[in-house]
């Protein structure tokens, strides 16, 4: 844990990331603050970076997109500007919820939500395998989400 970071703070980046659609005075009753600390603190909690962003959660089958797949990528080559070009050009795919350089088999793993595996075929024949220096990828359906963007344990 950051040496700059107290108590309340930890409490408050826990209460934000269980549900940051709780008030300014919610946060505050239930840190033992006034209204205007925690207003400051959490302020300084954006401020210095360790809240990045407050979002919604959308239900992927409300929205139809309820088939998950996770992608291995390899590349063909494994050099700076391989990388940089896909990397560049996979920010533009709408579909992709994740990308990660790895270690191990694959150089890249991607988390992609569709509709079905029809969309799947179709954007992964369009769009994914075009992209620059792909060489092979390897593909995984979700069968089941057991565990799906967990809160940070801290």
């Amino acid at each position: 844990m950051q040496a700059d970071l107290d108590r309340t703070d930890t409490r408050i980046l826990r209460l934000l990331q269980a549900d940051g659609r709780l008030t300014n005075a919610e946060i505050a009753k239930r840190t033992n603050t006034s209204a205007a600390t925690c207003h400051r603190r959490i302020q300084r909690l954006f401020a210095e970076g360790y809240v990045t962003g407050v979002r919604a959660a959308i239900d992927p089958q409300k929205v139809e997109r309820g088939a998950l797949a996770m992608v291995g990528v390899v590349l063909d080559r494994s050099t700076p500007e391989s990388f940089a070009a896909f990397e560049e050009a996979i920010t533009t795919l709408p579909f992709v919820l994740d990308c990660h350089l790895v270690a191990g088999d694959f150089d890249y793993f991607l988390k992609i939500r569709v509709r079905d595996m029809a969309d799947f075929n179709r954007m992964h024949g369009e769009r994914l395998i075009a992209l620059p220096g792909v060489r092979q990828t390897r593909t995984f359906f979700v069968m089941k989400e057991v565990i799906d963007n967990a809160p940070l344990d801290f």
